[in-house]
């Protein structure tokens, strides 16, 4: 008994002395609770965010849009003073071209209309354009899309369907 009572008291000994691994936490912007800048639609995070025009999830990565759709998003910071790049990842579908031939999305940032992009092939895109400081002095701003064609409702499913999200952001101009 004296025996394990040693035993056990050298293994709590030597425990106790190591010295722990320090552990370092760094806070990102987004890491901050309410709004984020970037929103990737599959996070149920950020779904709060998508305010209209979004189809549920798929895939788990990605929705269908409607013609119109809209987002709220957090300006990064310093957006107010450099402005920021509005980024948004988007795939058009076989169908869409096949239908309409091309598909042109314009989006406003708080109002301010950005410039427009017209895509005659199906594929995945990367939208980028620069946001003015103007258009990013709020807590929050509206992010507002709209497409000058979509397919109706009925035409290949039952819902009105734009283009596939992935992800719709703000990002700094300092990255």
């Amino acid at each position: 008994m004296r025996r394990l009572s040693a035993v056990l008291l050298c293994a709590l000994a030597t425990t106790a002395c190591k010295t722990p691994e320090r552990v370092r936490i760094t806070q990102t912007q987004d890491s901050e609770p309410g709004l984020r800048s970037i929103v990737h639609v599959a996070d149920p995070q950020t779904s709060q965010q998508l305010v209209s025009g979004f189809h549920a999830l798929e895939g788990n990565a990605w929705r269908w849009t409607k013609g119109k759709f809209n987002v709220t998003l957090r300006p990064p910071r310093n957006a107010n003073k450099d402005g920021a790049f509005l980024v948004l990842r988007l795939s058009v579908a076989e169908s869409t071209i096949q239908h309409l031939g091309s598909v042109t999305i314009t989006p406003k940032v708080n109002g301010t209309v950005l410039p427009s992009e017209t895509y005659t092939k199906n594929g995945d895109y990367t939208y980028k354009h620069e946001v003015p400081p103007a258009a990013l002095h709020a807590d929050a701003v509206s992010v507002e899309f709209s497409l000058d064609k979509f397919l109706e409702a009925g035409k290949v499913e039952i819902r009105e369907l734009g283009i596939i999200v992935a992800m719709i952001g703000l990002e700094s101009k300092a990255l």
